[in-house]
């Protein structure tokens, strides 16, 4: 990683090359509006500038570290002694969730989660991980269906439409996003509060794991945050950490700013520069030197349940020959073949360890939503087909798309 510029001579550049998010998001946004960012970017080239950071060391990031505390997240390309596991004592059976981006598609997983609890055979997860969407839903999925109610108010009561209300191309040429922060961030504040972070310490010192995942975009590297160790601290300042994190995590690039995380290296202070996990990894699954026999918690055998909150069976469908359409199919293209692979990997690792297997996706001809944004219609009706295929144990499957 190149050393930043000394803070006397902030950056003042810009790119003609407009980064666009994945293509459920382009529909969300609308392909309008795109256009008219691209064409907007294009004729302000002159008026575009940055935003000055105090800047840092490569070597100052490898030893970066939150909350001056080590341990508080780990990064995936680390090695696996880095990686550690206190023995889980809360349950016999070990089960890991691995939740995945996927916008308002969430509200597929959340249907999923509650009608396995109708069903009655929703296990007390190890090990629950999030990515983007999955990373706000990961908490009250690991403290259990007590939380239930929560989650389907979340993605069907029609709050989440008010995150992209309010659109602003001049945050887009003076900040770094098309929509505020402001929404994402009270709304993870009004249901994340002291009383979740001490149960999910409590559900910590049992020995159990919860991480989200996030982006950091000076490094390029995919950051995968102990929030039960987050959430052991106790502090106010965890307590903002543990909100910053996930909001960070769904903090799709061009659609919401970034979230700036401070943090420590060789004495110095900065701020780390985090974005939505899916940009890296649009699904977690921990190294296989981790999930192997004799690294599990309390030595078990575990199953894996990878809950995708998304399509991934490749469709046809005939793309009109536009800037937009082209790129945001290759975009989406993109995303579907590395979930597929993070998928295809995980299940010839636990095919060849003896663990369990199971996936649930959303089926390919599910109808596609109707309209821009959070489509308050659109998440109640995924929510309800979630929640049908896994009251009636329909949900999850052993076998690959």
């Amino acid at each position: 990683m190149r050393d930043r510029q000394p803070p006397t001579m902030p950056s003042a550049s810009c790119s003609t090359d407009v980064p666009g998010p994945s293509r459920g998001w382009i529909r969300q946004i609308g392909a309008r509006l795109i256009g008219f960012l691209v064409l907007t970017c294009s004729l302000a080239l002159a008026a575009c500038t940055s935003l000055p950071r105090a800047p840092y060391t490569a070597a100052e990031a490898s030893t970066s570290r939150v909350l001056d505390i080590d341990g508080l997240r780990r990064y995936a390309d680390e090695p696996v002694t880095k990686f550690s596991f206190e023995k889980d004592t809360s349950t016999a059976t070990k089960s890991y969730l691995a939740l995945s981006g996927g916008g308002a598609d969430g509200a597929y997983g959340v249907g999923v989660l509650n009608g396995w609890t109708a069903a009655r055979t929703r296990p007390t997860f190890s090990i629950v991980s999030g990515v983007s969407t999955g990373g706000l839903i990961a908490p009250f999925a690991y403290l259990g269906s007590q939380y239930d109610d929560t989650l389907r108010e979340l993605y069907t009561s029609g709050i989440a439409e008010s995150l992209l209300s309010d659109p602003s191309i001049m945050r887009v040429l003076f900040g770094s996003g098309l929509f505020g922060n402001t929404r994402l961030r009270e709304l993870v504040a009004r249901y994340v509060g002291p009383e979740i972070m001490a149960q999910v310490a409590r559900e910590n010192a049992k020995g159990r794991k919860l991480l989200v995942v996030t982006t950091d975009l000076d490094t390029q590297r995919t950051a995968i945050w102990d929030m039960g160790k987050i959430a052991a601290v106790g502090t106010p300042e965890a307590l903002k950490l543990f909100r910053d994190v996930m909001a960070a995590s769904a903090s799709i690039p061009l659609v919401f700013p970034p979230i700036m995380i401070d943090a420590e290296g060789q004495g110095r202070r900065f701020q780390e520069m985090h974005v939505d996990g899916g940009v890296t990894a649009p699904v977690l699954t921990l190294p296989e030197a981790l999930l192997s026999q004799d690294r599990l918690p309390g030595n078990a055998r575990m199953n894996i349940y990878i809950l995708v909150n998304k399509k991934i069976e490749r469709n046809f469908e005939l793309v009109s020959n536009s800037t937009i359409d082209v790129a945001s199919r290759s975009l989406s293209s993109i995303t579907q073949s590395q979930t597929r692979s993070i998928i295809f990997s995980t299940y010839d690792f636990a095919k060849r360890n003896h663990l369990g297997f199971h996936l649930s996706y959303i089926a390919r001809d599910y109808p596609a939503p109707p309209s821009e944004g959070f489509d308050t219609a659109y998440m109640r009706a995924l929510y309800q087909y979630g929640y049908e295929k896994a009251a009636s144990g329909q949900a999850w499957t052993s076998a690959l798309p």
